[in-house]
């Protein structure tokens, strides 16, 4: 495949701000055959009338408008009018490394279809990135630099939503953007999961997040943690819960009170572990809390493990080991 066309998605509100950045670098990529697809979500600022500049001066680039509300559906208008061979998300408060096109595509056709091209990012601030960022950069860049993304998919979102691409045809396999779960680049992750995308590993950082108070992932409900467990939970008892199994629950603090809930809700049994002396024989939700070392008693558990801080998980990593069971197996980090 010579030089494919990249159909690069834009949905944006009220980033008449960052726009020109963002729209700066697209037009400053080494690779030149793309579009750029950039649906308006409402924008009650001057981003509409920005885009429309550029498109004038840039056949490349063409705006939309839709009816709806939303990231999801601006990114189905975006898709459906798409045309290229390859596609690709962007954010309009972001900016793209001048390269991040070429080594996708480049990366797309050396390893062909039923795969994903990934980028390492770096957030940037004008008032300096917090401590959780930094280390949620540092984990992310590692899996990526070795395609390992998905070993850790309960955790997080372990493919970055403004930087990946992969051909059409993967895209639809995937469901593209049809479902209307949010947050909806976690949704799309698990389903390139589930569908067998294997990640292309990349040491190179292409693409520049930027954060700030009002961006949306801080300020839209759809972004909020119990969002984020509910996929979680989703997809794992689609994707890796086996049913022969008795399936264990690690944790009594607020995820961990929240996915019980649901398994409550849903019907699942479960058994619960805790390791704090003060929960430990107490009733939650009508289930009794046990002491964490019950499961060694236990015959071919799967395990849910809700605890953050990250002391203790080195500590029950170390546990599991012990009793030689395997990460995505026999265990899964919910955080």
């Amino acid at each position: 495949m010579q030089d494919p066309r990249v159909s690069i998605l834009i949905p944006f509100k009220n980033t008449a701000h960052f726009l020109s950045e963002c729209l700066d670098s697209i037009l400053e990529q080494t690779y030149s055959n793309w579009e750029v697809l950039a649906v308006n979500d409402h924008s009650e600022d001057g981003s509409l009338d920005l885009l429309t500049v550029y498109a004038q001066k840039d056949s490349r680039i063409k705006v939309f408008n839709h009816e709806n509300h939303g990231i999801i559906t601006a990114l189905r208008t975006a898709y459906k009018n798409s045309s290229g061979d390859f596609i690709t998300r962007m954010d309009s408060d972001d900016i793209m490394k001048p390269n991040r096109l070429e080594v996708m595509v480049k990366s797309l056709i050396e390893n062909g279809k039923g795969h994903v091209a990934i980028g390492k990012v770096k957030y940037f601030s004008e008032r300096g990135i917090s401590n959780g960022y930094e280390r949620y950069e540092a984990w992310l860049n590692e899996l990526t630099e070795v395609g390992e993304n998905y070993n850790e998919i309960y955790k997080e979102c372990v493919i970055p939503s403004p930087c990946w691409m992969t051909y059409k045809k993967d895209l639809d396999t995937s469901g593209a953007f049809e479902p209307d779960r949010y947050p909806e680049d976690y949704d799309l992750t698990f389903r390139f999961y589930e569908k067998g995308l294997k990640v292309i590993p990349c040491n190179e950082i292409l693409h520049l997040w930027r954060d700030y108070d009002s961006r949306t992932s801080r300020t839209s409900e759809h972004y909020a943690q119990n969002y984020f467990l509910e996929i979680k939970l989703y997809y794992f008892l689609r994707l890796d819960y086996d049913k022969n199994r008795p399936l264990v629950l690690w944790g009594a603090g607020f995820k961990g009170k929240t996915i019980a809930k649901s398994l409550l809700e849903n019907e699942i049994d479960f058994i619960w572990l805790c390791d704090n002396p003060q929960k430990i024989g107490k009733n939650i939700y009508g289930k009794e809390l046990v002491h964490f070392k019950t499961l060694k008693d236990i015959e071919s558990p799967q395990s849910i493990i809700s605890v953050a801080n990250e002391q203790a998980q080195k500590e029950i990593k170390g546990f599991f080991k012990g009793i030689n069971q395997q990460s995505m197996h026999d265990y899964f980090f919910f955080c």
